[in-house]
C-alpha cells in the first residue's frame, strides 16, 4: 500500500479508501443492495489487511446504520490512532424541518450522533455532503469550526458542488479566522470529468485533496457495454440517472477501457482506477467494496502507470455530460 498526505494536511492516508456505502441495513435505506454487518465485516477486516487505512461514510447512508457497522468492526479489528475516519452531514436523517441540511442545530446534533454510532471521541474528516441552499455559508462554516475546535473533528471537508460555492465557502472561513476545507470528495471517472473543468484546477491551485466518489462509474467501466449487470445496477435509481441517459455516447470510453486492459493483461478496474490515480490532484479514490476479491483488484491498480499516451487514447473520445451529483 502506498500513502501521502490528504491535500496540504500533515495527515497521511492510503492512496485508496474504502466507501461504506454499501455496508448498512436494506431495511431502513432506499438502497436493497447494501451488505449486512455480517457481510461487511469480512471487507473491512481484508482492507485493513491490505493496508488501507482511509474508511469514508456518512451519516445518511442506512440512517446510520454504516457508520455503527464500521465502528464496530474498526473496534474490533483496527487500533483508532491508526484509521482516518470521514463522515458526512447534511442528508436527511428524520422527517420534520430540522432533520437535514447544514445549520448550526443541524451540524452540532449530526455530529455527536455520529460520534455515538462510530463508537468515537473525534472523526479525522468532517465532510458536508451537500451544499446547503437555505442556510447561510457563514452559519456553516462557524459550526464546522466549533466542530473542530471541540475536538470532536480534525479536518473538514466537502463534496459534490459547485466550484464557485467552494470558493465561496474557503473564502468565508479564511475572512473569518475559521477552519478551512482541505478536501473535496466528487464525482470523476472515465466516463463523467465534468468535475476537470474548474473544481479540479482550483483544487491543485489550493493544495486541496481530491477523494472522488464512483471511480469505476458504478461498474459500468469494468464489464461489457451491453452485459448484465448486478443487483445494484438493476435497483439503484441513483445509479440509472446518473449513468443511462449518456449511456451510448459513454460506449466508445468504455470499450478503450477493454481494449487497453486486454492489451496490458490486466483488469478493466485496474485502468479505470490507475487513470484517476496519474492525476496528480487525486489522492484517494473511494473504493465502494462489496467482495473482498474487489479489494485486492482495486490494490492492483496501484502498480498499473499508464503512459501519456495511453491516458490520451482513453480520453479523447469523451463527450460533455450535464452536471450530475449536486442536488
Amino acid at each position: 500500500m502506498e500513502y501521502v498526505r490528504l491535500g496540504n494536511t500533515g495527515m497521511k492516508v492510503s492512496r485508496l479508501c474504502l466507501g461504506c456505502m454499501g455496508f448498512g441495513d436494506a431495511q431502513r435505506w432506499i438502497h436493497k443492495w447494501v451488505l449486512s454487518e455480517s457481510e461487511s465485516r469480512p471487507i473491512i477486516q481484508k482492507a485493513l489487511e491490505a493496508g488501507i487505512n482511509f474508511f469514508d461514510t456518512a451519516n445518511v447512508y442506512s440512517l446510520g446504520a454504516s457508520e455503527e457497522i464500521l465502528g464496530r468492526a474498526l473496534k474490533d479489528f483496527a487500533k483508532r490512532d491508526e484509521v482516518v475516519i470521514a463522515t458526512k452531514v447534511h442528508g436527511k436523517m428524520f422527517d420534520g424541518p430540522n432533520g437535514s441540511g447544514l445549520s448550526r442545530k443541524s451540524i452540532l446534533s449530526e455530529i455527536d450522533n455520529s460520534l455515538k454510532r462510530l463508537e468515537m471521541d473525534y472523526v479525522d474528516l468532517y465532510i458536508i455532503h451537500r451544499w446547503d441552499y437555505d442556510t447561510p455559508v457563514e452559519e456553516t462554516m462557524e459550526a464546522l469550526n466549533d466542530v473542530v475546535r471541540a475536538g470532536k473533528a480534525r479536518y473538514i471537508g466537502a463534496s459534490a458542488m459547485w466550484a464557485w460555492q467552494f470558493q465561496k465557502a474557503q473564502r468565508v472561513a479564511e475572512k473569518h479566522g475559521w477552519t478551512r476545507f482541505v478536501s473535496m470528495q466528487n464525482h470523476i471517472n472515465l466516463i463523467y470529468r465534468e468535475e476537470e473543468r474548474e473544481m479540479l484546477p482550483f483544487c491543485q491551485d489550493e493544495k486541496i485533496g481530491v477523494t472522488p466518489y464512483s471511480p469505476l462509474a458504478s461498474g459500468r467501466l469494468t464489464r461489457d457495454f451491453l452485459s448484465e449487470g448486478s443487483l445494484r445496477s438493476e435497483t439503484d435509481q441513483i445509479q440509472k440517472m446518473k449513468y443511462d441517459a449518456a449511456a451510448e455516447s459513454d460506449r466508445p470510453v468504455v470499450e478503450r477501457v477493454a481494449e487497453l486492459a486486454n492489451k496490458l493483461g490486466v483488469s478493466r478496474a485496474h485502468i479505470a482506477l490507475a487513470w484517476l490515480l496519474q492525476k496528480e490532484v487525486v489522492t484517494a479514490p473511494i473504493i465502494g467494496a462489496t467482495r473482498i476479491s474487489q479489494i485486492d483488484e482495486a490494490i492492483g491498480a496501484l502498480s498499473v502507470k499508464l503512459t501519456s499516451q495511453e491516458v490520451a487514447y482513453l480520453e479523447e473520445p469523451y463527450v460533455p455530460h450535464r452536471i450530475i451529483g449536486h442536488q
